[in-house]
């Protein structure tokens, strides 16, 4: 069952993650990090094709693992920014739009929504 929603903090590599690693693989890359992968956030992988992405989080009793792999097409090229190493956060928003292959910056926003270049100023 599909238990991800609005209410999870989203976290995204920065990036491309080799795919062929497995749940200890991708808890050791956030560990050395100083993360903790059982805090409650929910972590994304994407490979360096931009075809597949991993979604993992903690639940009780154990991780959960999301695999998604495109039949065609890639993800957006936007998706890694190359700025360093690490995590950037996530809107629950822009993660569907990504799952959906849908660019965030193209995408209508709701009007009750800021931009946040525009939280940033204020």
């Amino acid at each position: 069952m599909f238990n991800l929603n609005e209410n999870n903090r989203i976290v995204m590599a920065q990036q491309p993650t080799d795919m062929r690693k497995g749940v200890n693989t991708l808890c050791g890359q956030v560990r050395m990090l100083g993360l903790d992968p059982a805090d409650g956030k929910v972590y994304i992988f994407v490979g360096s094709s931009r075809k597949v992405m991993k979604i993992f989080h903690w639940e009780h009793g154990g991780y959960v693992v999301y695999y998604k792999r495109l039949e065609q097409g890639r993800f957006h090229p936007r998706i890694f920014l190359g700025q360093g190493v690490g995590f950037r956060s996530m809107s629950w928003a822009e993660l569907v739009l990504l799952m959906e292959g849908i660019s965030p910056k193209v995408a209508r926003r709701h009007r009750y929504e800021q931009p946040s270049e525009y939280l940033k100023q204020v």
